[in-house]
């Protein structure tokens, strides 16, 4: 079988080429034979709100690539750039090698597997943003 296969929870919700589909009441899969289709779970979104920190504007701009919101050249170059940019802040060995992966997944063209790694980052981003308000 060739193509995406997505595993959808019960009544979980994805966005597929700009329609929001929600899966019944039981576990299904389904299967997306387009090739670039725009995918994006809507569990993995982020609120345009919460994109108001460098880790959150990062996830976002993965996930305006992933719903066709954005030019795909240039969402990966911006990307690329944030990535660069939350290096310098991340410095911990966790946070280096998250940003890696990342890095690593949006170069070979993977901007999902790079969104679930940056939204890692969130929590840590969280700390260490209460902490400087302190």
């Amino acid at each position: 079988m060739s193509g995406l296969v997505l595993k959808l929870a019960p009544n979980e919700r994805v966005l597929i080429n700009g329609a929001v589909i929600e899966n019944g009441d039981r576990r299904s899969k389904i299967a997306i034979r387009t090739p670039n289709a725009h995918v994006l779970r809507l569990k993995d979104a982020i609120h345009p709100d919460r994109a108001n920190t460098p880790a959150g504007r990062a996830c976002y701009i993965a996930q305006l690539i992933l719903s066709g919101d954005a030019q795909p050249a240039e969402g990966k170059r911006q990307l690329l750039l944030a990535i660069t940019q939350l290096a310098q802040v991340f410095d911990d060995a966790a946070g280096q090698a998250i940003l890696q992966d990342a890095r690593t997944s949006v170069e070979d063209g993977a901007i999902y597997p790079a969104l679930r790694r940056l939204r890692e980052l969130l929590p840590q981003e969280d700390q260490l943003l209460h902490a400087r308000r302190q």
